[in-house]
């Protein structure tokens, strides 16, 4: 997808782990610069699912033109492409009103997409598929797992349920036919210009995560999850399969108990931000700053997002 003039859009992007402060970090730049505020989440493109995907609420949105959010219900499948038009549309409003775009998420596989560019699923090779079956017979979903890790480091932080065989299966193909560039050092190179990331400390993280989980629950989510299953019997496997979400069910079910759920839910949570960590340092080109430690501190971190960009300008996107 390219933009329609010969001039290349850019945009200010932020990345990093979950719960590292991104959402207000980026809504407090957006307000500095008058800009427009696009989130690359994969989860937060699902109608009434709020409380677990800690969708930033109204009151962290006031003011802002925020989009990239609540493009799907939870029953429908949503891809990649459909969230780069989402972007293009996105970037015409934002070029309409004369604002720039800030990108902010976690989901490694949308950033590449709008930065690269989104290429067609290599067409299935009969004799490798053959051999990723036998792979996936002998080894199950681990051995998908590593293989594609062996292909391309990083690349199943990109997956948004990095368990699926068939995602993996379509990865692995992908990879097979069309390497990752390889510069001097053996190492992933990147074609984009820096990007700037936030990163919290481990154990600050943990903790961070674990009182996100609490208030969750605390928050409604169980009720949210009735509501959302009452509207749509059936989720996507995406949804249905969000952190969060699935422990839900099963706790509305009687399969988990909420303590259970909680503990789940935040390992699920530390699994992911270990894969995105993984994915952006190997994948794109960061220069990571200090994310906020507590209210007061989205100040300090939001000016060293700004340092970053002054050195390194906007990134050329694809849409």
């Amino acid at each position: 997808m390219q933009h329609k003039s010969d001039q290349r859009r850019g945009a200010w992007i932020l990345v990093g782990p979950t719960a590292t402060g991104k959402t207000a970090v980026s809504n407090a730049l957006a307000r500095r610069l008058g800009m427009d505020v696009l989130s690359a989440d994969s989860m937060l493109v699902y109608r009434g699912m709020d409380i677990g995907t800690a969708k930033p609420t109204p009151s962290e949105c006031l003011g802002l033109v925020v989009r990239g959010m609540d493009l799907a219900s939870p029953d429908e499948a949503f891809s990649v492409g459909a969230w780069l038009e989402a972007a293009a549309a996105a970037f015409d409003a934002a070029e309409q009103a004369g604002r720039d775009v800030v990108v902010a998420g976690g989901t490694g596989l949308y950033v590449n997409a709008l930065v690269h560019g989104l290429d067609d699923a290599p067409p299935s090779d009969p004799r490798l598929r053959a051999e990723i079956t036998s792979l996936f017979e002998k080894g199950g979903v681990e051995a998908l797992r590593t293989h594609a890790e062996r292909l391309s480091r990083g690349s199943t932080a990109s997956l948004p349920d990095p368990g699926n065989p068939r995602r993996l299966t379509r990865l692995i193909e992908k990879l097979s036919s069309a390497p990752a560039p390889i510069g001097a050092s053996g190492k992933i190179t990147c074609r984009a210009s820096t990007v700037a990331g936030l990163h919290v400390e481990p154990e600050m993280l943990e903790r961070r995560i674990t009182r996100r989980v609490e208030k969750m629950f605390a928050d409604g989510l169980l009720d949210e999850v009735a509501a959302l299953r009452a509207r749509y019997p059936a989720f996507s496997a995406t949804a249905g399969q969000g952190i969060g979400y699935a422990e839900a069910i099963a706790v509305l079910d009687g399969a988990l108990t909420r303590g259970a759920a909680v503990e789940r839910i935040a390992l699920r949570t530390r699994q992911l931000a270990k894969r995105q960590r993984t994915w952006f340092r190997h994948q794109l080109a960061v220069e990571w700053v200090k994310g906020p430690e507590d209210g007061d501190d989205v100040r300090r971190a939001a000016d060293d997002v700004m340092e970053v960009w002054k050195r390194h300008g906007k990134t050329t996107v694809s849409v």
